[in-house]
């Protein structure tokens, strides 16, 4: 939660915000997935006699799967390959999020109120099959016309290619985009592709996440920022 310090400067008086498009990251943003990341991780590593595997996960978050099995077989180079891990831990984390369904409390309806108002669109770092299992839930999908994963980009977050990549596919310059993101890699990426970036703090402190344009710490501030009151849509 925001101390009251920055919950004050977060419910500052705005001036008029230029929008047509929202994109979403996922996880820790539409599904509470980062914990369920790891213990996939964790549960494979265990199973394959790995009890020490010296990796902080953590400082993966924000980042695309592939990144923590790169290390992981630099360390300890296992008999399986990268793609076998990496399919290994994918297919775990399908098996918790198909069991626990764990989207976000107030996140459905915010979903609905945007896509009244903006295209919307889903920019992940996790593998395209893990993407649309979360949006099968709650028939998300049908809100998401555009949807880039991080193995569609040369680089990963922190660099901006899979929000410009994903502005190019909704048809919308940079600076009309607005990003929801719950990551400091996440934050650096939207920026560095030119877009406003609300961060919420599902994962992050405030103060971590400081850079964004807006930090909240709910759903219901998301959807205050971007109501037609305060959104000036361009024309065309």
């Amino acid at each position: 939660m925001m101390s009251a310090e920055e919950s004050s400067a977060s419910s500052a008086p705005r001036a008029a915000i230029s929008a047509k498009a929202v994109i979403f990251d996922m996880d820790g943003v539409i599904v509470d997935s980062e914990p369920r990341h790891e213990r996939a991780f964790m549960e494979i590593v265990h199973e394959l006699g790995y009890e020490d595997h010296g990796l902080k996960f953590a400082d993966y978050i924000g980042h695309s799967d592939k990144e923590v099995w790169i290390d992981f077989v630099a360390k300890h180079n296992p008999k399986q390959s990268l793609e076998e891990l990496v399919a290994m831990k994918r297919r775990r984390v399908i098996e918790i999020i198909r069991r626990e369904q764990p989207l976000f409390d107030g996140l459905v309806p915010l979903v609905k109120k945007l896509a009244e108002c903006y295209r919307l669109a889903v920019a992940s770092g996790s593998e395209r099959a893990v993407i649309e299992e979360v949006l099968n839930l709650e028939g998300l999908h049908r809100y998401f016309p555009v949807v880039v994963s991080g193995s569609e980009v040369v680089r990963g977050k922190p660099a901006p290619d899979i929000f410009l990549r994903t502005a190019e596919l909704l048809g919308v310059v940079p600076k009309d985009c607005f990003v929801i993101e719950d990551s400091k890699p996440g934050v650096a990426a939207a920026l560095a592709a030119g877009m406003q970036v609300i961060a919420i703090t599902n994962t992050h402190s405030a103060e971590e996440l400081r850079h964004a344009t807006h930090v909240v710490s709910t759903y219901a501030e998301i959807e205050d920022l971007l109501t037609p009151e305060q959104v000036n849509h361009p024309v065309g």
